[in-house]
């Protein structure tokens, strides 16, 4: 008997968390849409939408503004003078105890003692250097002084190695001399690796043996051990940078007196120069202003430093501006960490979206290597498009009625008797006839008629249609805000044919000084340009031509336009432009449209604008072609263009 199989679950730790839903690209495509139809080349409209961000995701725009508060943040708000203060503090506590302990005292010892206090000299650093040989009378002087000593080793190790300080919270003589020979052994380490040796790496691997708890960051190798410590010390070196020359003179001096054991200072200016040499890339010259009262000591102010060069480097990234960026750039834990959590899931968000929208097809390669929508794309501009013109028609235009698969179409020239249900209109010469004849065979009298009688026009049923959609590309068009309704609308109606009309032949015809015909993503992508003149005529010429490739098919022309014609199409393929316009040129251009009505064609055009003279030559056009005048705002262009289309398509 085969055993069922089993199954084993447990906690989801990194990674891709598979229950989550699918990223929805529908909105973040309609805002590629828009920039792209508005003149934005496909790459430009993905960079602002990334940039902008989503309704639930934060754009790179919102997060590079953090990353600058942040930043502005810590240098408002922190001083690097933290360890001179609590060196102050500390010497000031320590004299006045030594003071009061003194003071009751008559010995000449005693005076000689106040005698010497009274002669430090003013600056904290040379005061803490020459009490280093002082026999101290107070033990709460005393340790005050130790406390110094120690808060100068612990501050300077911390500036170079994250975590030291508080590593190092009880320092005995044990641990300053154990600190000592791992700073000795680092250097040899790193002159070996700077000669060349043969055994570095086993050399590596002996001193992270017996010195790796003094590396959280775990180093996997000697580079990555020298990167690490030369981020820190250039951090500690631009600290510096920052102080005033008095402040680096103070710590400069006050360093001697570390663990009180000057050698430490000494092998810690060994390892600078040799990470200086080793990674000269580093930032080892800036400074920055830090103009707030809160007081950093020598680790927190590196540390400071190194989050500021952190923030400057994800500034860098999130702005994308240099050569082959992508968002998988970011470094998402420095994000959070600086940030917050919320920040790195933004950006991640915003890494997802990018490469499921690559990767879905949404974008294509075109010829000449520029980015542009794929059809994939424009089938989903244009569903939103065709679902916004929709919404528009609800109750206004009904349904396509279903009882038949076309409109009825022209007479054929023939007739047939009447039958029940038929709905075409009655042949009166030749149902009078009929009654005349059988009233004759019966004898003659009054004529009357009878149902036998009546025959009715025969017509041919046409099951599609021949659509030319004629839109104006003249500069008007873009100065006015209307460039973007008129490519949505294209949209939202080749969406319609392509999907439920599929029988139909739809043919986009854009016209500027010049006409032409233009798949679909041409005319998403067509970008405004300066061009003077509206050349009606050649777009009708065009449209003429589409309608009698498809000579079985219900003629239907479709015209967007916002200004009279002023151009025409000479016999030689050139355009004459003027203005006002001249009678060739309206002469020509109502020609085409008496020949477009011998076709047969319904013309509607869509006017937008109030200008007189377009209003005047639209309403002559449509009176000449049996069409119609339609003057919908910019919110109602998409709906009036399809429901125009509908309206002829079951008429």
């Amino acid at each position: 008997m085969t055993q069922p199989e089993s199954y084993n679950y447990g906690p989801w730790h990194d990674g891709p968390d598979p229950l989550a839903p699918p990223i929805d690209l529908r909105d973040a495509l309609d805002e590629i849409g828009q920039d792209v139809m508005g003149g934005s080349s496909p790459r430009s409209a993905l960079e602002e939408l990334l940039r902008r961000g989503t309704r639930d995701t934060a754009g790179l725009d919102e997060l590079t503004r953090r990353v600058w508060q942040r930043r502005a943040e810590i240098q408002r708000r922190n001083n690097l003078d933290g360890t001179l203060q609590e060196v102050q503090r500390l010497l000031n506590e320590a004299l006045t105890e030594e003071r009061r302990t003194l003071f009751p005292d008559p010995s000449d010892e005693a005076r000689f003692a106040e005698a010497e206090l009274d002669a430090l000299p003013p600056g904290t650093a040379a005061a803490v250097r020459e009490l280093a040989d002082y026999q101290w009378r107070s033990e709460q002087a005393r340790e005050n002084y130790e406390q110094i000593q120690d808060l100068l080793g612990r501050e300077m190790l911390e500036s170079r190695f994250e975590g030291m300080k508080e590593a190092l919270q009880n320092t005995s003589p044990e641990d300053v001399e154990r600190v000592n020979q791992m700073l000795g052994d680092l250097n040899e380490l790193l002159d070996a690796h700077a000669r060349g040796a043969d055994d570095v790496e086993e050399r590596f691997e002996e001193f992270m043996r017996r010195h790796g708890e003094f590396f959280p960051e775990n180093p996997q190798n000697v580079e990555e051990l020298i990167d690490a410590l030369a981020a820190r010390a250039a951090a500690a070196q631009r600290m510096l940078n920052s102080m005033s020359e008095e402040q680096r003179a103070e710590l400069a001096s006050l360093a001697q007196q570390a663990f009180g054991d000057p050698r430490i200072a000494q092998q810690l200016s060994n390892l600078d120069a040799q990470l200086r040499s080793l990674r000269p890339g580093e930032d080892w010259t800036s400074s920055a202003r830090m103009r707030g009262r809160n007081p950093l000591g020598m680790g927190e102010g590196a540390q400071a430093m190194q989050d500021l060069a952190e923030l400057d480097a994800l500034a860098e990234q999130l702005g994308q501006s240099y050569p082959g960026a992508r968002l998988e750039d970011i470094d998402l834990d420095a994000l959070e960490q600086q940030l917050g959590k919320d920040s790195g899931v933004d950006a991640r968000r915003l890494s997802e979206l990018e490469r499921e929208l690559r990767r879905q097809g949404l974008f294509e390669r075109a010829p000449d290597g520029s980015l542009r929508l794929s059809p994939k794309a424009l089938r989903r501009l244009g569903e939103t498009a065709l679902a916004d013109v929709v919404n528009a028609l609800r109750g206004k235009t009904g349904q396509r009625e279903q009882e038949s698969a076309g409109a009825a179409g022209e007479p054929t020239g023939a007739s047939r008797p009447w039958q029940f249900g038929d709905m075409q209109p009655w042949d009166t010469s030749r149902t009078v006839r009929n009654a005349v004849l059988r009233t004759a065979s019966v004898g003659g009298g009054a004529v009357k008629l009878d149902v036998s009688d009546v025959e009715v026009v025969e017509t041919e049923h046409r099951s599609r249609a021949a659509v030319a959609l004629l839109v104006d590309t003249s500069w008007s068009m873009v100065a006015e805000g209307r460039w973007l309704p008129m490519k949505r609308t294209a949209l939202a109606l080749h969406q319609l044919i392509s999907t439920r009309f599929r029988n139909d032949a739809l043919q986009l015809i854009t016209f500027g000084r010049y006409a032409a015909s233009v798949e679909l993503e041409e005319l998403v992508g067509l970008e405004g340009a300066w061009e003077q003149g509206t050349n009606a005529h050649h777009a009708l010429l065009l449209a003429g031509r589409h309608l009698r490739r498809h000579p079985d098919a219900q003629p239907v022309v479709l015209m967007v336009t916002d200004g009279e014609p002023t151009a025409h199409l000479e016999p030689d393929g050139e355009a004459i432009f003027d203005y006002p316009p001249r009678p060739e040129t309206l002469y020509r251009t109502v020609s085409e449209v008496d020949r477009l009505a011998k076709l047969g064609a319904a013309v509607t055009v869509f006017r937008l604008g109030d200008d007189p003279r377009l209003e005047e030559f639209v309403d002559l056009l449509a009176r000449r072609a049996g069409g119609r005048v339609v003057a919908p705002d910019l919110d109602g262009l998409g709906a009036a263009v399809v429901g125009d289309y509908l309206r002829t398509r079951r008429r």
